[in-house]
């Protein structure tokens, strides 16, 4: 497992598909291990959520719009809420990604949960955002608030990822 360069991630978000559509400053993003992605918007997750082992019984809990004020922000309470990133991520058969939130979140009592982001992965993904700081937390619309971490695989897998998740929030 190699993680790549800014360098090579300069490359791979000027091919076709880019590795990252929709940057809000593709050069600012690009950090020496990985691409930052940005807040398109921030919701609360209402309701009970459900995971089995076939995916027969999934469910996923209805979610509800929060605003940005007139200057862009939103002020929220210690607790959990779902952020959708501006950026649409393509990514190549022959890598996978890892995410973490960027250590400015952390140094204000926040964090964001993610999961593994599969080879052949195309979408616009979802995030957890936990507010653990008891005062709560401000957020800007934009603001770049994740790293994806980039790396190669021994070979391409066969068959890229191909769940629901394939292109979502991409229309």
């Amino acid at each position: 497992m190699t993680l790549l360069s800014s360098n090579e991630l300069r490359k791979l978000v000027k091919m076709t598909p880019p590795l990252l559509e929709n940057a809000v400053d593709i050069e600012t993003q690009i950090q020496p291990n990985g691409l930052e992605l940005t807040l398109k918007e921030v919701k609360t997750i209402e309701g009970v959520g459900a995971v089995d082992f076939d995916n027969s019984g999934r469910k996923i809990p209805e979610s509800q719009l929060l605003e940005f004020d007139e200057e862009g922000w939103i002020h929220l309470p210690a607790g959990i809420y779902k952020v959708l990133f501006n950026e649409i991520v393509n990514i190549p058969r022959n890598l996978a990604a890892i995410a973490k939130p960027r250590s400015t979140l952390i140094r204000c009592g926040a964090t964001l949960e993610t999961a593994v982001w599969d080879a052949g992965y195309r979408g616009r993904s979802e995030s957890m955002l936990v507010i653990y700081n008891p005062a709560g937390f401000r957020l800007k619309k934009d603001a770049r608030i994740m790293q994806l971490l980039f790396y190669t695989l021994d070979s391409e897998v066969e068959e890229g990822y191909s769940g629901i998740y394939q292109n979502e929030n991409t229309k």
